[in-house]
Parts: C-alpha cells; structure tokens; sequence
C-alpha cells in the first residue's frame, strides 16, 4: 500500500469513528496522534464486522466476508494468504501492536452469533457474549495503545462488559425491532414478559423496564471493577479511557433516571453539555490518578468471579 493510499485509508477510518462514536472521539483528545489513528483503525474493522453481521437477511457477499476473516484469523500465525485483500491492513494492525488472533477470533464468534436466532437464555450466557462484542474490544485497545500490564488489561476486559450491557440496554427497541433479544430470558420470564412479546412490540414495559433496569445494576458493577484497573493504564491512555468510561456509564444512568429504565421510550443519548459535565469528574479522577504512587494490590474483579462463565 502506498503512502498516499494509508493517508486515504487513516481518514476515512477517522471519518467513521467521528460519525458513529461520538463517545470515542471525544474521549480521545488526549491521545498522541499515533494513538488516535490506531485506535480509529480498530474502531473501523470492529463496526465494519459489526455492520457485515448486522444486516437485516445478511448478505451472500457479507457471509462470505465474514467466513474469509474467520479462516484467515484461525490459521495465524502463517495465514496471510488466506486474507481478503481489503482488510490486509488490519493483519498489519494487529502484527505491529501485538493484538492476539485469538482474542480477535472471539470478536468474531460474537459477531457472528447475530446472524441466527438471537435469544440470550441467563446471565452467565449474557456476559460470555459481552465478552465476545466487547470485553475483547478491551483487550484490543489495550494492545493498540501500548497497555501492556496485566492487571489494567482484566480491568478492560470488565469495561468492555460494562459498555456492551449499557448498549443493550440502550437499545432493546431497535433490537426486538430486528427480531433480536438480548435481555436474558431467565429474567424476562421472572418479569411475565415472553421474549417475542418484545419482537412483536406488545411487552409489558413496567416488566422490561424492571429487567433493564437490573442489567444497568449489573453493568455498574462491572464499571466499578474496571476503575480499578485505571491506575495501572499510562496517563495519556488513563484520560482517554476515563472520559469513554464515565460517557457510557452516563448513558445508563441517564436511562435509569430519565426513563425510569424504560428502553421503550426511545433511544437515550448524551446531549453534549451532560458530556462535558462528565469530562469534570473523569479530569479530576484522572488528575488524582497521575498523582499517586499507589501500589496496593486489585481488589477481586467480576471478570475473576465470571472465569467460568468465559469459559476460563
């Protein structure tokens, strides 16, 4: 690839990041540019997977796509030919930041899971495809921005977690809208609510809403774990994180406060003088972070307690 056509590439990539993660463009003020690009570069190839296992009667072209990757990842190291042509640049991103194939290959497994019949059955089923849509974005981030500590790379793994629940949460409508559930039926049972009484949009809301609500408990938890990795990320990747982590948890909050939960109302999002009152806090935290020289030990995470659940 000649330079001209990187340059091409890096600003299409940002193009993307821009309009579709807000959250993440803001968030990423403080990164070097070198990091900034990285990072829309792995933004790019997780929406464009995401997008390839999202249309509505996937395409024959978009499950060949997604059947290529999935035989090109699983015979890395040496699997270079087998790579379509167009994504060779993210082979590239993952050899020179050290993202490991496997962990981009359970990215993937979650990805494609969307194209079946998507009903998510317990809690422990719920986390594992957490894990896959974005615990392993945690661990990819950490390798783009040179996270290299073990414990900030569990710690990432749990936001991860955290984000995905917000963003079921968030979008349990347009969800069941294409005849997806991933509220965990254990709980929408308990509620009296069927999982197609929300594909046929004929659910209970005071029942969703209670089983939202619990999810956004869940996903509280799993921030508050994954702040405790924040003191081992370098200061730059430090603020970076800290900003996408209090925008999203404020995505939650926002719908457990505003909407009583209610996911039905619509979709909730940040206007941007709540995301600039977010970046006060997530600075001041930031600030006392980079100050201390504190080694104490983690504390347990949900990412240990949940081991079996990720099949670890």
């Amino acid at each position: 690839m000649s330079s001209r056509e990187a340059t091409a590439r890096e600003a299409a990539h940002w193009r993307i990041l821009s309009a579709r993660a807000r959250s993440f463009r803001w968030a990423s003020a403080f990164l070097s540019a070198r990091q900034r690009g990285r990072v829309a570069d792995l933004y790019a190839f997780c929406r464009t997977v995401d997008d390839l296992a999202d249309a509505q009667g996937v395409t024959p072209e978009a499950q060949l796509d997604l059947d290529r990757l999935r035989a090109a990842i699983a015979a890395e190291p040496g699997g270079r030919s087998l790579w379509p042509e167009e994504y060779l640049w993210f082979r590239a991103l993952c050899v020179d930041c050290g993202i490991e194939f496997p962990v981009v290959q359970e990215l993937l497994d979650g990805m494609i899971s969307d194209l079946g019949l998507v009903r998510i059955q317990s809690d422990a089923d719920l986390i594992r495809y957490c894990y896959q849509a974005a615990g392993t974005v945690g661990l990819m981030m950490c390798s783009v921005l040179g996270v290299r500590d073990p414990r900030a790379r569990a710690r990432a793994v749990d936001l991860g977690i955290a984000m995905q629940l917000t963003n079921i949460s968030r979008d349990v409508l347009e969800d069941a809208e294409a005849s997806r559930v991933y509220l965990p039926i254990d709980r929408l049972r308990a509620a009296r609510v069927e999982p197609e009484h929300l594909v046929e949009g004929r659910a209970d809301a005071l029942g969703v809403s209670s089983v939202v609500n619990d999810v956004l408990g869940l996903a509280e938890v799993y921030y508050r774990s994954a702040d405790e990795g924040m003191r081992f990320l370098p200061a730059r990747a430090r603020w970076a994180v800290l900003v996408a982590s209090r925008l999203y948890r404020g995505i939650g909050r926002r719908l457990r406060r505003r909407h009583k939960s209610n996911p039905l109302l619509g979709r909730v999002v940040l206007p941007w003088f709540v995301k600039l009152a977010l970046f006060v806090p997530a600075s001041a935290t930031w600030l006392r972070l980079s100050l201390s020289r504190s080694t104490r030990p983690a504390l347990r995470s949900p990412s240990a307690s949940s081991e079996s659940a990720l099949g670890g």
